[in-house]
């Protein structure tokens, strides 16, 4: 069964390996040997991620000759943006509300402290060190 392409993308974002070969072809396009030379992986394994990235819609691969470009593409995190946005649109009206809360307890607090009468201070003498005895 493959999931949907929301969940496939997450599926790909979920490796730190996928992230950075996505950071790296932000960048510019590049070849798949370039794409592997910073991980202590084969070449095999960099491929496997590349195809998770593909499959996902993340990224497109070509062929030029012996020369195997990839690119990422334009619009790939558009729908997981998309997503995010709803929850991030969420958060801020909760945290809107929140600061407006405290802001008010704040204000209540402020007000109750003025009203309060004041307590006359009273003003102690410091206390002197006793001295030891001597015998």
């Amino acid at each position: 069964m493959t999931p949907d392409p929301l969940s496939a993308k997450f599926q790909a974002l979920a490796d730190p390996t996928r992230r950075a070969i996505l950071a790296r072809l932000a960048l510019g396009e590049t070849s798949v040997s370039k794409l592997a030379e910073p991980f202590a992986m084969s070449m095999p394994a960099v491929s496997k991620h590349l195809k998770v990235l593909e499959n996902a819609g993340m990224i497109t691969r070509g062929r030029d000759a012996q020369w195997r470009p990839c690119r990422i593409e334009p619009g790939a995190l558009k729908e997981v943006d998309d997503w995010l946005e709803q929850y991030r649109q969420l958060w801020e009206e909760r945290f809107d509300r929140l600061d407006a809360y405290l802001k008010q307890l704040q204000a209540a607090e402020a007000g109750a402290a003025a009203k309060a009468p004041k307590k006359k201070q009273t003003r102690t003498k410091p206390r002197r060190a006793k001295r030891p005895r001597s015998h």
